[in-house]
């Protein structure tokens, strides 16, 4: 059964080379009984709920096709930037937070240049959404 993420859950990208923590931002959300902020499937923003996944390896991210073709063509990973324009899916068909799905441990959400990003650690162990 998905658990339910909160602030400081670590995510993954498929093109990544390192794990990023989830950030929640205070505005409109709401603590589980821990403590911690539950995030929601809107919190996907490049920067803001998702930091760097250290570097980016694939070809489809403009900065990695020109530190490759630098390179000679030796493939050569760039510093990652995620490149996130839509809400991670599907969230919880049960729970809300401020009118939107509370983010669950099975969703993903895409990047740009191909990469699937998704949790790896909801950030707790107790909540689930039933």
């Amino acid at each position: 059964m998905p658990q339910l993420v909160v602030l400081g859950a670590q995510a993954t990208c498929s093109f990544g080379v390192a794990p990023a923590s989830l950030a929640v931002l205070p505005a409109g959300q709401l603590m589980q009984g821990g403590g911690a902020l539950l995030a929601t499937v809107m919190d996907h923003a490049p920067m803001t709920n998702l930091a760097t996944f250290g570097m980016c390896t694939t070809q489809s991210n403009p900065a990695v096709a020109a530190a490759t073709s630098a390179a000679l063509g030796t493939p050569t990973p760039a510093p990652c930037i995620p490149a996130t324009s839509s809400p991670w899916s599907p969230g919880s068909a049960t729970v809300t937070i401020g009118g939107k799905a509370a983010l669950t441990s099975d969703s993903t959400c895409n990047c740009a240049y191909g990469g699937v990003i998704s949790i790896t650690n909801p950030g707790q162990t107790t909540v689930t959404t039933g």
